[in-house]
């Protein structure tokens, strides 16, 4: 008898058209059609999204506010309202496992599908998508880009091929020509240091990098060279993964003006300690490690770690932990303009799992 062959992937990613700046516009009329930036307008703030009238500037998620206010001098700052971007992620959330339970969130506005199993009875993972754009768009009053294929990596350079409001296909006849004519900056898990590396080595697109052997790449990228490898072949075996275990659960702040009184320090901290232990104790998380972090106003930055022992079971441990790092980096010699904390190893009985992230044709 014949060993069962495992259906081929059908998998969805879907990706929100500018996110936070389309629910901004969408719950104020008057900022329909102008440039806006979510975020801060002050000195340090950074852009957290930007709508597409924005975009035309130049001005891009994660630019320092000031930056973005000089390429578009008419751009309006709007406060960011995570608790309403998070509430509307839950609505097409729920939309998701309409038509699956293999559902892997990797943010508030994108998220992979595998729907390789029709329990909808659509007749296609195109059909799929195209209802799951018609009901956001329903339902929230927001539009969303979708890729369809049959893995994670094409799917989600597919989304990205027609955006905003857009639908892309990629077989998988087509996949290896796709992943050829594409930059390699345009892959995910290609970032700008790593292009540049490869624009050195002559590897410009999906075709050169193709054309590299698995060795090459390994004296080159290391651990990384075998997902680029595959990847330039239009191959990814990762799964969908429905549960992913979270390894660690922080917060931070940056400070409008840089602090350097030990007395301002560990009171900036006391808040930052508040939002740690109230996540972790959402989740039913007990984490073993204390983590601080502190980036000076040079934008130097250190870490330092403690396990108290045994589990952090309450915010006054947590709290006296990170107070104890900060206070062993005293004085300091420069301002600083950042702290964070972070808890982390998790014990695996009483750790929390956050719920993020198979005969159908494309």
């Amino acid at each position: 008898m014949s060993p069962e062959v495992e259906p081929q992937r059908k998998i969805i990613h879907v990706d929100m058209d500018a996110f936070y700046a389309s629910v901004e516009q969408r719950d104020d009329p008057a900022l329909r059609g102008r440039p806006i930036a979510v975020g801060g307008a002050r000195e340090r703030g950074v852009v957290a999204a930007a709508s597409y009238e924005a975009r035309t500037f130049g001005v891009r998620s994660a630019m320092p506010s000031v930056t973005a206010r000089r390429l578009c001098p008419d751009l309006t700052f709007v406060p960011p309202r995570f608790d309403v971007y998070k509430a509307v992620s839950g609505e097409i959330r729920s939309i998701f496992e309409t038509y699956t339970d293999l559902v892997e969130p990797l943010s508030l506005d994108e998220a992979y599908l595998d729907v390789t199993e029709d329990r909808a009875r659509m007749g296609s993972a195109t059909a799929i998508a195209e209802a799951i754009r018609r009901r956001i768009k329903t339902e929230t009053g927001l539009t969303a880009s979708a890729g369809v294929s049959y893995n994670k990596f094409l799917a989600k350079l597919a989304s990205d091929h027609n955006k905003p409001d857009g639908l892309c296909v990629v077989t998988p006849r087509q996949g290896p020509d796709f992943v050829a004519a594409l930059p390699v900056s345009r892959f995910h898990g290609v970032g700008p240091v790593t292009a540049a590396k490869m624009a050195l080595l002559g590897i410009a697109t999906g075709a050169d990098l193709r054309a590299q052997s698995l060795a090459m790449l390994k004296e080159h990228f290391g651990k990384s060279a075998d997902y680029y490898f595959w990847a330039a072949r239009g191959r990814d075996d990762r799964p969908v993964r429905a549960h992913r275990e979270r390894k660690s659960i922080g917060a931070e702040r940056t400070f409008f003006e840089d602090l350097r009184a030990e007395d301002d320090l560990v009171a900036a901290l006391h808040p930052i300690a508040e939002k740690v232990w109230e996540r972790a104790a959402q989740g039913g998380a007990l984490g073993r490690t204390v983590t601080l972090k502190v980036k000076y106003a040079d934008f130097r930055q250190v870490t330092r770690a403690q396990s108290p022992g045994g589990a952090v079971t309450s915010f006054d441990t947590l709290r006296a932990a990170g107070t104890g790092l900060l206070l062993g980096l005293c004085p300091v010699e420069r301002g600083v303009r950042l702290l964070g904390l972070t808890l982390s190893g998790f014990d695996p009985l009483r750790g929390f799992a956050e719920e993020q992230q198979l005969g159908l044709a494309l």
